[in-house]
């Protein structure tokens, strides 16, 4: 149970309801981070702002790559169950398991190998990076603009895990999700 008292979804109203009916509508029910984000409906919607123009120019798959190893360097459960589930609409399952036990062994390009360490690295070591993380990025192909696009998506993650792990969010189970996903998604953390 979070540190924050939340509106229950039948009795929110105005942008808070709004917020969770998104929620409803997309991924079929509100979860526990959306509950405690939006008694603030403004900044979550700003977030939401936020993520929409660093996932556009990365692309979904991109994006939710760099989310789980941002998500895996920074120790959130939340956001491992939540982008997993996510991703099973842009990879099968079996695939996804292997992705989430071990991304540098799970049959990746080796640009997305390495844009996954580097998003890693920012979780965990973002003070130590130097010029050599941006050219490893750079030799496998990416461009400056979507170095700065990477950072900026792992980045976002580690704000957002920050924030509902300070929060005591609880840590929801996307309804759905098989147990051996789950399990392969918690597994490195």
């Amino acid at each position: 149970m979070s540190i924050i008292q939340t509106t229950e979804p039948g009795e929110a109203t105005g942008d808070v309801a709004e917020i969770y009916a998104d929620d409803e509508r997309t991924i079929g029910y509100v979860p526990e981070h959306t509950r405690v984000m939006a008694v603030n409906p403004e900044a979550y919607r700003a977030w939401e702002q936020l993520i929409r123009a660093i996932a556009s120019p990365l692309g979904l798959r991109r994006y939710e790559l760099v989310t789980l190893a941002a998500a895996q360097g920074g120790h959130s459960a939340h956001c491992r169950l939540a982008h997993g589930n996510r991703m099973r609409t842009l990879i099968d399952e079996e695939q996804l398991e292997a992705i989430a036990r071990d991304y540098r062994h799970a049959d990746l390009s080796a640009a997305e190998v390495a844009m996954m360490e580097y998003a890693e690295r920012i979780s965990t070591d973002a003070p130590d990076m130097t010029e050599a993380d941006a050219q490893r990025l750079r030799e496998v192909g990416f461009t400056d603009r979507e170095i700065v696009d990477i950072t900026l998506a792992a980045a976002a993650r580690n704000y957002f895990s920050r924030a509902i792990q300070a929060l005591g969010v609880a840590v929801d189970v996307p309804p759905g999700l098989s147990d051996r996903l789950r399990a392969a998604l918690l597994a490195p953390l």
